[in-house]
């Protein structure tokens, strides 16, 4: 509490500090103003970074606040604009608010112009977050939940609109224009507020958290339909069949095409952009310009550009090869500077000195009561149809009752566009506001009364394990062979893990000679290929067949041919892959070293490797499944090295083996006791963790096997014998050196080792 009370006092001070500041600012521009009579220019500008200074450190602070308190920080961006307003800071000092703040439209239009292209990034976000794989995945519970919980409180929202009085609405004709938005503010779920509290409180791997995630997202869509085809009417001026047939068929033809040919169009484009270009961040200037030329596009068949961002950001958040780190850079440009701007702005305009007014503030609770109502009713009814508990609907209903960003932009649409009057827009974002603040309390209550069961348990380890998983963070595979055994059984094993994922591939086929036509390179280009869409057509069928799994998409395969293999690697590499598979004809010396093209090869790539030796056994390259022996240490290699022989293994065909070489004991007797009961510890430990990790793939059960009185590489050839391995799997990491070196028990190993070897360098 010491800390939120001092974060308040700092924020107060910070606060009269920027507003003498911007005050100052303002008074000199409005002198400026009456003895130059100047237009647009400097002094107009200084206003500009006043107000977005403001806007800024309070929503910023306000935010930080209310996080504290386990609210969501876009409230706190909001409550910035109505302190900033007329509400609070003009109501209290009317004249420093004009200065700051004024009426010049020259002025406004800057602001709003930062506004407009704020609410169009916010959505391209929000897209982003919309994850499609887990809508399908609930299915039906989902679009109950969707069905009832958009048009119940859809229709108490247009019902109510009608007996609003007439003073409140812009004409009496546009009461109908004004019934939809009410309708569809009070209909749809904020995404971002629910999957926020679904995250924090663990629940979104839960089948609940799953089917409330789901239904936001489903009812965000709807929502921003419903929204077109109001905006269809508006701009017909009431309902015109013709225009709102033509709005709603354009809408109909362009999410069509969006979700089948834009999606493989925005993936191509990634990629080109990420693999061709040099200077920094093209790729975020990429998605940003499909995301202005999707707006622009339901600009033209008349419906906000807010339709085509929104479908921009599920496009791009598919993208197979959007890296963790760009989608952290646009995030955190649009949550640190256009949230702030856009929700002040929102808070700007509303204008709570209204609710002064009793009728005002009545029919303003009365919309929050019909709101609320409406929504967990209407969800409530929709879980209990789908088959939940009564306490899982109830759950569902508190936590779909968050409006929160949705509803605001909703609201200043119809604010902007003449359909609202500033007073009812003032009602619904009043609405916005109460209904986010008591949506994260009443689903926290109704999370915890829910228990969990085996198989949501299952799914949070699940969760855990991936986010320190290996494999799990993998996006884009890099194969580099030749037509040897051993670059074919690289490019089987890489196509294998990439379908269980969907992750594309690209194969790098090294020839002698580049051909001398295209038909040639098509030709010298199939083998490798169809290897590599074979074992993603396996890794697919595998992941499939786990039940436990999302169906996987499907794998894009890429080949070309290259004669120098090192500068190929160096040159595919920049475009940022994972893991490098690495099958080359001769890949060791008779030592145990490495050749010297694998020297070569791998100097300059910067990822993980994986060299891989199909051995003297040419059945390992038809085999279904492999008996693969991993040795196991505890360290982060081997813990690599042991889930990619997992994720190498289909469970229903395959056997692994999990070796623990320990220390060998102490001679002296005290110290040869205590060293034995902390090497039994250090065993389970790390055996443990190998067979929780194996679980992760599927397989309920491997064999573990340990040796203390022998010589790692002695144990591994002596375990491989036994249990009739016919592939080993070893995680090691790169030794200091000019040459590649991974210790001497892969040397070891390399030198007696006649089966098929995979060397996972991390």
């Amino acid at each position: 509490m010491k800390k939120r009370s001092t974060l308040a006092v700092a924020l107060g001070t910070g606060f009269c500090l920027l507003a003498s500041a911007a005050l100052a600012a303002a008074q000199k521009h409005a002198g400026g103003n009456a003895d130059s009579g100047n237009g647009l220019g400097g002094t107009d500008e200084v206003i500009l970074t006043a107000q977005v200074v403001l806007l800024l450190f309070v929503g910023r602070g306000l935010g930080e606040i209310l996080q504290r308190f386990g609210q969501p920080a876009v409230i706190g961006n909001l409550l910035a604009g109505l302190i900033l307003g007329p509400s609070l800071f003009g109501w209290i000092w009317p004249q420093a608010h004009d200065l700051i703040f004024p009426g010049d439209p020259k002025i406004k239009n800057l602001l709003k112009g930062i506004s407009d292209m704020g609410v169009m990034m916010l959505l391209l976000l929000t897209g982003m977050e919309t994850d499609l794989k887990l809508v399908r995945k609930v299915g039906a519970p989902a679009l109950w939940v969707t069905a009832t919980g958009v048009a119940v409180p859809f229709a108490c929202g247009f019902a109510a609109a009608w007996f609003l009085p007439p003073s409140i609405l812009p004409t009496e004709g546009s009461k109908l224009v004004a019934a939809l938005f009410i309708g569809t503010a009070l209909s749809i779920s904020s995404i971002k507020i629910v999957a926020m509290v679904v995250r924090e409180m663990n629940f979104m791997r839960r089948n609940l958290g799953q089917i409330i995630v789901a239904s936001a997202i489903m009812e965000d869509t709807t929502g921003w339909v419903i929204v077109s085809i109001t905006l269809g009417i508006a701009g017909a001026g009431a309902v015109a069949l013709g225009p709102l047939a033509q709005t709603v068929i354009g809408t109909a033809i362009f999410l069509i095409l969006s979700y089948t040919v834009g999606r493989k169009l925005v993936f191509w484009l990634i990629r080109w952009v990420n693999d061709t270009f040099v200077s920094e961040y093209a790729v975020i200037t990429a998605i940003l310009i499909v995301m202005l030329l999707m707006a622009l596009i339901t600009q033209a068949i008349g419906v906000n550009t807010v339709l085509g961002a929104f479908v921009a950001g599920v496009l791009v958040g598919e993208s197979p090869i959007l890296s963790q780190h760009i989608e952290d850079e646009i995030r955190g440009f649009i949550t640190a500077f256009m949230m702030p701007i856009f929700f002040g702005i929102s808070g700007l305009s509303a204008d709570l000195t209204i609710l002064k007014d009793p009728t005002l503030a009545a029919m303003t609770a009365g919309l929050v009561l019909i709101a609320s109502v409406g929504k967990f009713s209407g969800a409530f009814a929709g879980g209990m149809a789908s088959g939940l508990t009564a306490a899982e609907s109830t759950a569902l209903g508190c936590g779909m009752n968050a409006r929160g960003s949705t509803e605001v932009i909703v609201a200043s649409i119809g604010l902007t566009m003449g359909a609202l009057t500033q007073n009812l827009y003032t009602m619904i974002v009043t609405m916005a506001v109460l209904t986010t603040m008591a949506m994260p309390p009443m689903l926290r209550w109704g999370l915890r009364r829910l228990p969990m069961r085996k198989d949501e348990k299952e799914r949070l380890e699940k969760e855990e394990l991936d986010e320190k998983g290996f494999v799990s963070r993998f996006e884009r595979l890099l194969v580099t062979a030749d037509e040897s055994a051993n670059g074919a059984f690289a490019t089987r094993l890489a196509g294998f893990i990439a379908g269980q994922r969907g992750m594309p591939v690209t194969v790098v086929q090294l020839e002698k000679r580049k051909p001398g036509s295209r038909e040639e390179e098509k030709k010298a280009e199939a083998p490798l290929k169809e290897v590599a869409t074979e074992g993603a057509k396996e890794g697919h069928r595998a992941a499939s067949e786990d039940q436990k799994e999302d169906k996987p998409e499907k794998v894009e395969v890429s080949a070309r041919i290259e004669t120098q293999p090192a500068e190929a690697v160096k040159k595919e590499g920049e475009k940022g892959y994972d893991m490098l598979f690495l099958g080359l004809e001769k890949m060791h010396l008779k030592d145990g070293g490495f050749s010297a093209q694998v020297d070569k090869v791998v100097k300059d790539f910067e990822g993980s490797l994986a060299l891989v030796i199909a051995g003297r056994e040419p059945a390992i390259l038809d085999s279904k499944g492999f008996d693969i022996l991993v040795p196991v240490n505890g360290t982060e290699a081997s813990r690599n090295g042991a889930e990619i022989a997992f994720a190498l293994s289909a469970p229903k065909e395959s056997t692994v083996t999990a070796l623990h070489v320990g220390e060998r004991p102490a001679s002296n007797g005290t110290r040869r006791r205590a060293n034995k009961q902390a090497q039994k510890r250090n065993q389970k430990a790390v055996l443990d963790d190998a067979v929780k990790l194996a679980r992760r793939y599927g397989h309920e059960r491997i064999k573990t096997a340990v040796h203390t009185d022998i010589a790692p590489d002695a144990a591994i050839l002596e375990e491989a014998e036994k249990s009739g391995a016919n592939l080993i799997v070893i995680g090691a990491s790169r030794r200091v050196g000019d040459h590649l070196f991974l210790g001497q028990t892969v040397a070891c190993t390399l030198k007696n080792w006649k089966g098929a070897v995979v060397l996972v360098v991390s």
